[in-house]
């Protein structure tokens, strides 16, 4: 059994005083996952590229709990899931870099869960052999940007009008990259 399947919910007071539980997404998550995702605001689907309110999607999530290389984590208040947060490492030539997914529920953004949750990558990215973490966003989610620039993430590129909105608006895509330094080998 896997170390994602063995470790336990950590619980957290985030900067705003309520408590959260972070532990891996479950297959039992499925419909609390679809819960989360129909209560985003209609704003949040500009932003997001997975359609967290599709039943197949959420399936196919929930499924890949069990992937060699995904982790993806949800952050719970009172078995509500109010975050989540996801790396995937990517294949071929690329198989050390960890890609990132992130979303907080409306009502709790700014209570510092979204760093919490970002902090939590970095905890699993070795696990996966990763030295380097992106994390894609639209050039206009100022509040996403922020967070990842606080932990030290830089931008790496910006693709112009990459990106379509499920209104069919062309946005620039950011290209945000963090190099996770590297545990020296331990001597035998």
């Amino acid at each position: 059994m896997r170390e994602q399947q063995l470790m336990e919910a950590s619980t957290v007071t985030l900067q705003s005083g309520r408590i959260v539980s972070i532990r891996p997404l479950q297959e039992s998550d499925h419909e609390a996952f679809l819960a989360f995702g129909g209560m985003l605001p209609e704003d949040d689907w500009l932003y997001l590229e997975q359609d967290l309110r599709s039943p197949e999607i959420v399936t196919r999530l929930v499924n890949a709990s069990v992937a060699e290389n995904w982790r993806q984590f949800v952050a719970l208040s009172d078995g509500v899931i109010v975050g989540y947060c996801a790396i995937q490492r990517l294949p071929g030539w690329s198989d050390h870099v960890g890609d990132i997914y992130l979303v907080v529920r409306k009502d709790w953004r700014r209570s510092g869960l979204g760093s919490i949750l970002a902090r939590n990558i970095f905890a699993v990215a070795r696990e996966l052999n990763v030295t380097k973490l992106v994390v894609e966003m639209l050039g206009d989610h100022n509040d996403g940007r922020a967070i990842f620039k606080r932990l030290g993430f830089r931008v790496e590129g910006t693709l112009s009008d990459h990106a379509r909105d499920r209104h069919g608006r062309h946005h620039d895509m950011l290209i945000l990259a963090y190099h996770v330094p590297e545990i020296p080998a331990k001597e035998e």
